[in-house]
C-alpha cells in the first residue's frame, strides 16, 4: 500500500464517513454515507487523490485524459492533472455535462479534446455505476476510446459489475473493508 493511499484512507475514514440513515442514488437505504466531495476539494486530500488515481490509471497506459460526469469527477480530474504535472506525466482533464449545452458550441464534453484519445472515466464513490456509464455514452459520441473506469471508493453495491457487463474494465482504489465498513 502506498503512503498516499493510506493517508487518503485515513482522511476518508476520519472526515468523510457519516453514520445515520441515508438514501443512496439507487434508492436503497444505508447506515453510512461516504461524502468524498467534502474531501475532493480539500487541500490535504486533493494531492493524495491525484497520486492514488494516477497509480490506478497506470494499468490503462497510455491515457490521454481523465474525467467524468460533472460535478463529482471534476475535482478528481483536476487532481490527476496537477499531480501528473508534478510527477512529469501529462494527463489532461475533461468534464462531461449531463446534457449538451443549448448555446455556444453545444458541447457535452468540455476541456481536453477527446476525439481519437484514450480516456479513463473517474468517479468519487461508486454505487450504481450510472454516472460513469452516462459519461461513457457522451465520450464515445465525442469520439473517445474509453479504456477504463476508476473510482476512489467502491460501495460494493453492484457498480463494478454493471460497468464490466457493459464492456469496460472497472477498478477502485479503496474498498469498504479499508474504511472499516461493511456492505
Amino acid at each position: 500500500m502506498t503512503d498516499a493511499r493510506q493517508a487518503l484512507i485515513d482522511l476518508i475514514r476520519d472526515e468523510a464517513v457519516f453514520h445515520g440513515d441515508f438514501t443512496l442514488t439507487s434508492g436503497k437505504k444505508a447506515s453510512y454515507y461516504i461524502d468524498l466531495r467534502k474531501l475532493s476539494l480539500d487541500h490535504r486530500a486533493a494531492p493524495l487523490i491525484g497520486a492514488v488515481l494516477l497509480d490506478l490509471i497506470e494499468e490503462f497506459a497510455p491515457v490521454d485524459a481523465v474525467g467524468g460526469l460533472t460535478m463529482g469527477a471534476d475535482p478528481l480530474a483536476n487532481a490527476v492533472l496537477h499531480q501528473g504535472v508534478a510527477q512529469g506525466r501529462i494527463v489532461d482533464a475533461f468534464v462531461v455535462r449531463k446534457e449538451p449545452k443549448d448555446h455556444g458550441r453545444g458541447r457535452q464534453v468540455e476541456g481536453a479534446e477527446v476525439d481519437g484519445k484514450r480516456v479513463v472515466v473517474l468517479e468519487d464513490t461508486s454505487t450504481t455505476g450510472g454516472s460513469p456509464l452516462a459519461a461513457i455514452a457522451a465520450l464515445e459520441k465525442a469520439g473517445a476510446t474509453v479504456v477504463g473506469v476508476c473510482t476512489i471508493v467502491d460501495r460494493a453495491t453492484g457498480a463494478g459489475e454493471r460497468i464490466e457487463a457493459a464492456g469496460y474494465p472497472y477498478r477502485y482504489a479503496i474498498g469498504l473493508d479499508d474504511l472499516g465498513l461493511s456492505v
